[in-house]
């Protein structure tokens, strides 16, 4: 995707920058959300000041991506590039904008950023729940076959 869109209305996948906060929390909120960490298991504000600060501190090797269309944000991804490879932590996008192309288009710009940084894979988890985003994993992913055991301490 290109980094500016020559029609306003058409997506665009690009960094994000500090302009895009008040845009950026409901959607990080919604994915926070849809991982059942809201209500009382919603993140402390402190985790999320301090996830939005990872994105422009240098030394953090936490990037975020959004997707946007008519200067409003569609989407998110966050991923870490730690060498040699990248981790796309989460993937959000609003649900109007669901089937229309715009995780896909976040998906591609990060595979871009993790070729760019020589990275020879990208990976990712997702709840066994989360068919609909499946469908498109499946597309353009190979899954592992793992299935993740956690236990809390």
């Amino acid at each position: 995707m290109n980094a500016k869109s020559q029609n306003s209305d058409e997506l665009s996948v690009r960094f994000v920058t500090r302009q895009d906060y008040v845009q950026w929390l409901p959607l990080w909120d919604g994915y926070n959300a849809f991982y059942e960490r809201s209500g009382p298991t919603a993140l402390a504000p402190d985790i999320t000041a301090m996830t939005w600060a990872r994105f422009f501190d240098a030394y953090e090797p936490v990037h975020a991506l959004v997707a946007e269309s008519g200067g409003q944000l569609l989407g998110l991804t966050h991923y870490l590039a730690i060498a040699p490879l990248c981790y796309l932590q989460d993937l959000f996008t609003t649900e109007a904008a669901r089937g229309k192309g715009v995780g896909r288009a976040l998906i591609e710009r990060v595979y871009q950023q993790a070729r760019l940084a020589g990275s020879p894979r990208v990976y990712w988890q997702t709840h066994q729940t989360n068919q609909t985003a499946m469908q498109l994993y499946d597309k353009v992913a190979e899954h592992s076959g793992f299935v993740v055991y956690r236990k809390p301490l």
